[in-house]
């Protein structure tokens, strides 16, 4: 059976899990979007540190939001009370002081737009501890953060509010992050999975993790899990199983431009002890290349961001075979459940 067809497949069977209650418009949103939200979606303009807002907007490399704590937590204790930080005033939201974004690598795809880099996380309290992974579903289907929405005006022409997101996924830890937004489509769930939530950004987003600030293009990475078979099946990696397979590698991308980090919005004084922004050249390229492999900076370490109860990078073996044990992340996501079981028969029909 075809890739294509296989990840069509696991794209219906996760979006048997999707719960979106909901599509708003950024134009005219309501206070809270769930029940047992702490935050708002209501922001107005007028940015502050102390905002609750709880909106994240991600357009291109010096346009984007991450999730982060409203004071000084582990990632992955506050999964569901995180609120957006930005690069850009206006929105509402807080912003990140100067010198926390150290690297940014904006990739847009058919089917996704990401960005990859490292920062000085520190600065919004993020607690040095390995991170932790947010997406629209969390256990109870409301989201982590409970309430957050995402979005994105790359599909809408690149200028104002956009459109609202539905799958996305973020990994937060205090020297790395990464974020992936998907195209409304079928295929959504698939590239935007998030039930392998200790597995950090290097595993689950392909992608370059170096320094430099740049917006190229890509074709689609292989969805993350799915290992296709010499044979022409494909075998799909179970969650927290053992041995952890290996990543796929980053896309090779294209009609790259670099820039300086200065157009990343810096309205905001430094952070106490916080480190210079890197900056770059300005220049423009069409040629393609591959997307360097990730190195560990001096604001790195050897952990990935991921679920704060596994701190181990992952390991560098043979995919596991389909139909291992598999345990539903606790906390990041609705698992499997049923609709898993149905997911491992059809997987047992195409081996």
């Amino acid at each position: 059976m075809s890739l294509r067809i296989a990840t069509t497949a696991l794209a219906f069977i996760l979006g048997a899990n999707a719960q979106y209650t909901a599509t708003y418009d950024p134009n005219n949103l309501p206070q809270k979007t769930e029940n047992g939200q702490v935050g708002t979606n209501q922001c107005g303009e007028a940015n502050s540190q102390t905002s609750l807002c709880q909106n994240v907007y991600v357009n291109g490399p010096d346009d984007f939001c991450l999730w982060g704590p409203q004071q000084t937590a582990s990632i992955g204790n506050v999964e569901g009370e995180v609120v957006a930080y930005c690069t850009k005033p206006g929105r509402g939201t807080r912003l990140f002081p100067d010198g926390t974004i150290l690297s940014a690598h904006f990739l847009e795809t058919p089917d996704y737009i990401q960005i990859t880099g490292t920062g000085v996380f520190t600065n919004i309290g993020v607690i040095p501890d390995g991170g932790g992974e947010l997406d629209p579903h969390g256990a109870e289907g409301t989201g982590n953060p409970i309430g957050g929405l995402v979005f994105s005006n790359v599909w809408t022409g690149g200028s104002g509010a956009g459109q609202q997101i539905h799958e996305w996924t973020n990994f937060m830890s205090e020297s790395e992050y990464c974020i992936r937004v998907c195209k409304e489509g079928p295929m959504a769930p698939t590239y935007c999975g998030h039930v392998y939530d200790i597995n950090g950004c290097q595993w689950n987003i392909p992608g370059r993790y170096d320094d430099g600030f740049e917006r190229c293009q890509a074709d689609n990475t292989l969805p993350m899990g799915l290992y296709p078979q010499p044979d022409g099946s494909t075998s799909t990696y179970s969650p927290r199983a053992s041995p952890v397979p290996t990543p796929h590698p980053a896309a090779a991308s294209s009609n790259c431009q670099t820039f300086e980090s200065t157009a990343l919005f810096n309205g905001l004084p430094a952070a106490p002890a916080s480190a210079s922004s890197s900056t770059t050249t300005s220049s423009s390229s069409s040629s393609s290349r591959s997307s360097t492999t990730p190195r560990t900076t001096a604001q790195s370490t050897s952990r990935v961001s991921g679920s704060s109860s596994s701190h181990e990078r992952p390991q560098t073996s043979s995919p596991a075979p389909t139909g291992s044990p598999n345990s539903a992340p606790v906390g990041k996501g609705p698992g499997f459940g049923a609709a898993g079981l149905g997911f491992m028969a059809v997987i047992a029909l195409w081996m």
